[in-house]
């Protein structure tokens, strides 16, 4: 069984969509199985991380921007890919230091997260996408 998500960023964020997928996934009728996601670009990323304090994005979204931050800095001065924007290649590497899959377990016909764990799109683009994700459960 699969299915597309398609994800609407409106710029760098991480962004949720743990709802949809486990009425999805757990909608199945699947006793046990492993759900495996894949982002299908390459300036994002997908990440599990805590759903319970907004602060947490937030703080993702900012060490991921000081980390890499866009060529108009001067410390990216040496990049070379740059004619499709600023953002361009610092997103290509944040998807490079991030995964761009994950697989996460059903038990008993329930998505196996922990508690405070949510499943996020991380969009590294300046500008708004309309991101694509593929899940299948087997």
């Amino acid at each position: 069984m699969h299915t597309r998500f398609e994800i609407a960023t409106r710029g760098p964020g991480l962004y949720e969509f743990t709802r949809e997928l486990r009425a999805w996934a757990e909608g199945q009728g699947q006793r046990e199985a492993l759900l495996t996601l894949f982002v299908r670009h390459t300036s994002a990323s997908l990440l599990i991380q805590e759903n319970a304090d907004p602060e947490v994005r937030t703080d993702l979204t900012a060490f991921f921007h000081r980390l890499v931050p866009p060529t108009s800095d001067p410390s990216m001065a040496y990049l070379t890919h740059t004619y499709e924007g600023p953002d361009d290649m610092p997103a290509h590497i944040k998807s490079a230091l991030l995964p761009t899959s994950l697989q996460i377990p059903l038990i008993a016909g329930r998505l196996d997260l922990g508690t405070w764990q949510g499943v996020y799109l991380f969009e590294h683009r300046a500008h708004p996408h309309h991101r694509q994700v593929t899940a299948l459960l087997r």
